[in-house]
């Protein structure tokens, strides 16, 4: 078939060599960007500690924003923390949880849709015809669910808190975001198995790599790939929508020594960007780079590379995979315009309204 192109998002540079800019180094091409991913001179901006049970001492302590020194046995913990997780369980579970809120979802007589009988029909939608958000009621909800129960925090409220200390887990967040994060924070260690508090803090850091990024990459799916034929898999649809407009569009690094990059001297302690949605569609890479066309080889850097790769990405693919079946084999397409808030690094959908079948 004739597969569509699929514009760069907004804000998206150009690929090409690096680029220094007032505030750093932009690094756009995929070759360049792996280089970089793979450099052991390149390390993560570590983020500050704070006092215990806070944001600042959560982003201090997961592997996330660590130093290399601790990186290795904080990375371990998320690791063990997976590896008693199949990604087949997982997929299931999670089309199974989508399945049920869809069968859920009632016409109500004023032409609203809401959710289950009794004290949940408080909980409706605007009016939609039989509409559904995905975002609302799916992405944000279903795989966190799913993963929260199997890491030991089957707590209703685990999904909101994890979504409050996700809003400020990035640097520059407003000071009452930080301010609900910390209550987050706290309370997901009330809920959390006892456990050591750097083994508790890499559980929750797991869930909230999770939160936003699979959200984005369930409603992205959803605009991109629902009208795709049912004969293509689910698989290779996530992979194409990872590659043509990640939920992640860059990472930091900073060099710790001098170094040549694509024929730039790069001096030590220089900022690094890595804009992954220009490196994906890097023509050296991906003929037609614009062109959404599932099963193309070369796949994407979304998910890092190197020992600082995303250790949960077949958990987060399985999860993602088990939401989008459903809906691809259930829902119409998407309804109204979709919005994006402002970020730095992550582009995450405000809402995506499908047509339940």
């Amino acid at each position: 078939m004739s597969w569509p192109e699929i514009p760069q998002a907004p804000g998206t540079p150009p690929c090409g060599a690096p680029v220094l800019l007032d505030d750093g180094w932009v690094v756009t091409r995929h070759a360049d960007v792996l280089a970089v991913l793979t450099d052991d001179r390149c390390v993560v901006p570590v983020a500050p500690d704070g006092p215990p049970g806070t944001l600042a001492w959560l982003r201090g302590t997961v592997s996330r924003f660590s130093a290399p020194d601790p990186h290795a046995a904080r990375r371990a913990i998320g690791v063990a923390a997976l590896a008693g997780l199949d990604p087949d369980e997982l997929r299931a579970a999670a089309a199974g949880l989508t399945e049920e809120v869809l069968n859920r979802v009632t016409t109500l007589p004023n032409g609203q849709v809401g959710l289950g009988t009794g004290r949940d029909r408080a909980d409706v939608d605007e009016p939609t015809s039989g509409r559904v958000d995905v975002m609302a009621r799916l992405a944000r909800r279903v795989p966190l669910a799913v993963l929260a129960a199997r890491l030991g925090l089957a707590d209703p409220a685990a999904g909101p808190a994890v979504a409050a200390v996700a809003a400020a887990y990035h640097p520059g967040a407003d000071p009452a975001a930080v301010v609900r994060a910390d209550r987050a924070v706290a309370a997901l260690l009330a809920m959390s198995p006892p456990a050591p508090a750097e083994v508790a803090a890499n559980r929750i850091g797991l869930l909230v790599q999770a939160c936003d990024a699979t959200a984005r990459l369930i409603g992205a799916a959803v605009r991109h790939g629902l009208a795709a034929p049912a004969a293509l898999s689910t698989g290779d649809l996530l992979a194409e929508v990872l590659r043509l407009d990640p939920p992640v569009r860059a990472t930091r690094r900073v060099t710790t020594a001098a170094l040549r990059l694509a024929g730039r001297e790069i001096g030590p302690d220089a900022p690094l960007l890595l804009r992954f949605d220009a490196a994906n569609r890097d023509p050296a890479v991906h003929p037609e780079p614009d062109r959404f066309h599932p099963g193309r080889p070369g796949g994407s850097l979304t998910f890092g590379a190197g020992p600082r790769g995303c250790p949960g990405e077949r958990h987060a693919l399985a999860l993602a995979a088990g939401v989008v079946g459903v809906l691809r084999r259930r829902c119409g397409g998407t309804a109204g315009p979709v919005g994006y808030p402002a970020h730095p690094t992550l582009r995450v959908p405000t809402k995506i309204e499908v047509t339940v079948r």
